[in-house]
């Protein structure tokens, strides 16, 4: 059972191969357009290249996971390419799911960002 001060993950965006759709959230709609295009191509072109479904998620702490869903009778699903996939997408995203990150653990969690920074500073030593 889930711990009731553990908040639940928030989808920033997805990507569904079955249904061939991309979606949003609308609380993320102040980003500006070019990370929004960007988060667009890389779950889109994700889910043509190995299937399933692609979401990008903030946990309670404001880490951002890639969570892929997968269903039963999808046999052509490429598992290995998924992750070789995403492991591609974290080395040259970094920068981009890093500062995603930030802004999230600011504007949604409420985190001080001198906090966040300091704390971002100390895990890159």
């Amino acid at each position: 059972m889930a711990d009731k001060n553990e908040k639940e993950p928030v989808v920033l965006c997805g990507a569904n191969s079955y249904e061939q759709k991309y979606y949003f959230n609308q609380d993320f709609k102040s980003l500006p357009e070019s990370i929004q295009k960007e988060l667009q191509v890389m779950c889109v072109l994700f889910t043509e290249d190995v299937g399933g479904v692609l979401t990008l998620e903030f946990d309670g702490n404001g880490t951002l996971e890639f969570k892929v869903a997968v269903d039963d009778q999808d046999y052509l699903f490429d598992d290995i390419g998924s992750e070789l996939l995403i492991r591609r997408y974290q080395k040259e995203k970094r920068e981009l799911l890093e500062s995603l990150e930030l802004y999230y653990k600011i504007r949604f969690l409420g985190l001080p960002a001198e906090e966040v920074l300091s704390s971002e500073e100390k895990a890159d030593e």
